[in-house]
């Protein structure tokens, strides 16, 4: 695979940061499978990134293109963290304003965000001061009781005219009260005719729908309305949809790679943690899902979900339980 950074970034399809999902591990197994497809990381905190002890920047070179997707609401923080992402080669800058978690909120990020625009317009100026890689915002289409689309729309509006130009837009609502972080992926309706609305209204801005989508046809029929589509447990659970997403919905002629092919070139990936110090079960459990529909698939995920996470475990324990899968 090539590591030279895209020339544009193509927000057809991408995949959403999912905390503890969408690591680096993951988004190297994604990327074996889309070259076109826009990998986001998990959220990571501006507290994180400057106080914190690790790396919390680090990615492989493969991913791109790549957003880094930022948890925080102090202007001056975020922009200090966007130019250290800038200057370590990500391609996009995203402001969560879409977690619900208490968490989140005790933080003064997240969906909470949606009730004060004007900061949330702040945050993306000094952002877009400090770098020139596109600055982006994910969020709901309300919150709370505040749902309506004029709700919606003042929000959009205001960060617009800050200069950022391209929302994510989780097709549902979020209860900051009540509801856990789940529950909040769930329980809220989808409402896409809203995110339809919004494109209609603002044909200038380039909106992304969020939420529900399951499938490749589903993609492509939202397409024919928005921009982007962004998948996030189906594309993590079913991570073999991918493999179809250029040929599919971008236009390739790329040749699709089989499951074994993708499984071949991950090997050497998992081969360079182990030799680094890494663990297996770091890379594995995030391909209990990539034989999903295919017969012996339990075997597959049985046997490395009972051996990956022994201290010796190496790619011998994924080459047996693909065997398995035959017997």
């Amino acid at each position: 695979m090539s590591s030279t950074k895209p020339s544009r970034i193509n927000r057809t399809f991408s995949i959403a940061p999912m905390l503890d999902w969408t690591d680096r591990h993951y988004r190297y197994m994604a990327r074996l499978m889309s070259t076109e497809l826009l990998l986001y990381t998990e959220m990571v905190t501006t507290g994180a990134i400057i106080h914190g002890k690790g790396d919390y920047l680090a990615y492989n070179s493969e991913e791109h293109p790549l957003a880094l997707q930022l948890g925080g609401s102090n202007a001056h923080d975020l922009a200090t963290c966007a130019k250290l992402a800038a200057e370590r080669g990500y391609d996009e800058i995203n402001l969560n304003v879409g977690c619900p978690s208490d968490r989140v909120q005790n933080g003064r990020f997240g969906a909470c965000l949606m009730a004060e625009p004007k900061l949330v317009a702040e945050c993306v100026t000094a952002m877009r001061e400090v770098v020139d890689i596109p600055v982006t915002v994910k969020t709901r289409i309300g919150i709370d009781e505040q749902d309506s689309y004029s709700f919606l729309t003042e929000f959009v509006e205001t960060v617009r005219d800050a200069g950022c130009d391209t929302f994510i837009v989780h097709a549902r609502k979020a209860w900051l009260q009540g509801l856990s972080p789940k529950e909040n992926r769930e329980i809220p309706p989808l409402d896409y005719d809203r995110v339809y609305q919004l494109k209609q209204d603002y044909p200038e801005l380039s909106i992304s729908i969020n939420g529900g989508v399951k499938s490749l046809d589903e993609c492509r029929a939202h397409l024919e309305r928005l921009d982007g589509v962004m998948v996030g447990r189906e594309a993590y659970q079913n991570p073999y949809m991918l493999a179809e997403v250029d040929q599919q919905l971008c236009g390739s002629d790329r040749p699709v790679l089989s499951r074994d092919a993708v499984l071949e070139k991950f090997i050497p990936y998992i081969e360079k943690h182990l030799q680094s110090g890494g663990r297996l079960n770091h890379i594995s459990r995030h391909m209990t899902g990539l034989f999903q529909g295919e017969p012996g698939s339990r075997a597959w995920r049985r046997y490395i979900s009972e051996n990956a996470h022994k201290p010796r475990a190496g790619v011998e324990v994924i080459e047996q339980a693909r065997k398995n899968m035959s017997q």
